[in-house]
């Protein structure tokens, strides 16, 4: 069995999520995509990070009816700062030994993965599927900085669009749809009294006005 693993603060989770995700999960027959809502980001300062129960819920309530696709609340529960690779081990000690787990990331984010914990043991215990937006994003900049940071042990098959190692696992390019919705826009036109109708799932928009976040 095929089973993704997406991260992020989701603050606050939109349709693009939702369409990406979908899109991958087709390409690499995912049976499983778990969402793991980060409770306490590592990497950056969030000056209007809504509270974790909230992202959490925003994220459960618009898998509903999504086939295949599950919150986890793993960075949740666990204590001290949300690390990938914690969370990578825990989910790894949890499935059967014939499952395959792949780590979903976008380009921006996977560009910034020398910053993170224990960096060399992510590409050992994890396939990863770096999720290119639109036609113009380069894959040639991913092997550049494969090459020069991560292992120059890497070698490309064009066809298949992956990057093979002898002692690492698999690194994937897929060209994911270019959606232009944003968190950082949604939580712009929240605080400028602007309408997110369409942005976002219904029960998103609904918990947002509720609990009066993102003003």
């Amino acid at each position: 069995m095929n089973i993704g693993l997406f991260g992020g603060t989701f603050n606050p989770f939109h349709n693009g999520h939702l369409g990406i995700l979908k899109h991958v999960q087709d390409s690499f027959d995912l049976k499983k995509i778990f969402l793991i809502p980060s409770a306490t980001p590592p990497h950056k300062p969030w000056i209007n990070l809504a509270p974790a129960t909230d992202r959490f819920k925003m994220v459960q309530k618009s898998l509903h009816n999504q086939k295949g696709l599950f919150v986890s609340d793993k960075e949740l529960t666990r204590k001290g700062p949300s690390f990938t690779i914690d969370t990578i081990n825990a989910f790894k000690n949890e499935v059967a030994d014939d499952t395959q787990l792949f780590l979903l990331v976008g380009s921006d984010a996977f560009l910034d993965i020398t910053t993170w914990k224990l960096k060399d043991n992510i590409f050992k215990a994890i396939h990863i599927i770096i999720m290119l937006r639109g036609e113009t994003d380069n894959p040639k900049r991913i092997s550049l900085f494969i090459d020069e940071h991560i292992s120059k042990g890497y070698t490309f098959n064009k066809v298949t669009c992956q990057f093979c190692h002898t002692d690492n696992k698999k690194i994937f390019i897929c060209r994911v749809p270019k959606i232009d919705i944003s968190s950082t826009m949604i939580r712009t036109r929240i605080k400028n009294g602007l309408s997110i109708h369409g942005l976002v799932p219904k029960s998103v928009e609904t918990l947002i006005q509720t609990k009066e976040l993102y003003k």
